[in-house]
């Protein structure tokens, strides 16, 4: 199971309150922030949620290349980093249009 770790508390509470996900983002993005977090944490490694494609997981290039994204509801990613040599311990740095 991959360890996931927070950018900023604010990231934080939307990413494990679904009250606070909907109060910023409305039900549908909730539910899929949600579900993405979900996903990350019983995968085994990040390298298994790239192999499987699991939220269409991929890892960014430029500017972003140490960075993975998941799809949202379009056109919004949640963004994270690996944080370990081992691929289990995540930090999510942002949920965003980088389009």
């Amino acid at each position: 199971m991959i360890e996931v770790h927070y950018r900023t508390r604010k990231l934080q509470k939307v990413c494990e309150k679904l009250d606070v996900a909907v109060k910023k983002y409305g039900v549908e993005m909730a539910d899929k922030i949600h579900i993405r977090i979900d996903q990350i944490k019983n995968a085994d490694n990040v390298l298994q949620l790239v192999q499987y494609e699991i939220g269409r997981c991929h890892k960014l290039q430029g500017d972003r290349q140490w960075q993975y994204a998941m799809d949202l509801v379009h056109p919004y990613r949640l963004i994270f980093i690996q944080k370990d040599d081992e691929a289990v311990i995540v930090q999510i740095e942002e949920i965003t249009d980088y389009h």
